[in-house]
């Protein structure tokens, strides 16, 4: 006897689904091979709204907030565009701070508002492997661990996991990545306080 089951998980504080097909002959799972990663279509800037940072006073978990209830624009730039309100804020030594960025730069492993190195990077194949958040860690651990992996098509320009460099998305590596995931994410329990608003 045949079965598929059709497993729907989310993303921690995004949403996004994510699939992981199991199939079965005889009742005995097949291998981990079937395991398969469907990219959500998201861009990197879509894990901005929450960043966990390295507080500047103390080197605790800090948070960049973007979203802080009714949106609060700034336009002086000079050239028309509106800038969002961000708040860093540190739990650990009381820090607060607002501020209307200029630019934003998004990716590499510093945030992209205040430019704060983010709490979640690690040395990994000799490169640096970096998350802006918990459900960014997410989405980079259930990518990396699939061994099937599918893409759809993405109006525009590509998506977050297409752009994910070639040592991360490479079969070789996955162990080291998904270890180094792992210790990133040991350092999330002690987050949690941080990310209170």
């Amino acid at each position: 006897m045949q079965y598929e089951i059709v497993r729907h998980t989310r993303i921690e504080r995004t949403g996004f689904p994510l699939t992981t097909r199991i199939s079965a002959w005889h009742d005995e799972p097949m291998s981990d091979a079937e395991d398969r990663f469907r990219d959500p279509l998201v861009r990197v800037g879509r894990f901005a709204d929450e960043v966990l940072v390295r507080c500047p006073r103390c080197a605790a978990c800090a948070t960049v907030l973007a979203r802080l209830g009714a949106p609060e624009y700034r336009t002086d730039r000079g050239d028309g565009r509106r800038m969002t309100r961000k708040r860093l804020r540190c739990l650990a030594c009381g820090l607060s701070k607002d501020g209307f960025p200029l630019t934003q730069v998004i990716g590499g492993p510093v945030d992209p508002s205040f430019r704060l190195p983010l709490w979640l990077q690690a040395n990994c194949c000799g490169e640096t492997l970096w998350a802006y958040n918990a459900g960014h860690l997410d989405l980079l651990e259930s990518h990396v661990a699939a061994r099937l992996r599918e893409r759809g098509p993405v109006p525009g320009s590509m998506s977050m996991v297409e752009r994910l460099p070639a040592w991360l998305k490479s079969a070789k590596n996955r162990d080291e990545v998904l270890r180094a995931i792992r210790r990133l994410r040991s350092s999330l329990p002690a987050v949690r306080q941080c990310i209170r608003k």
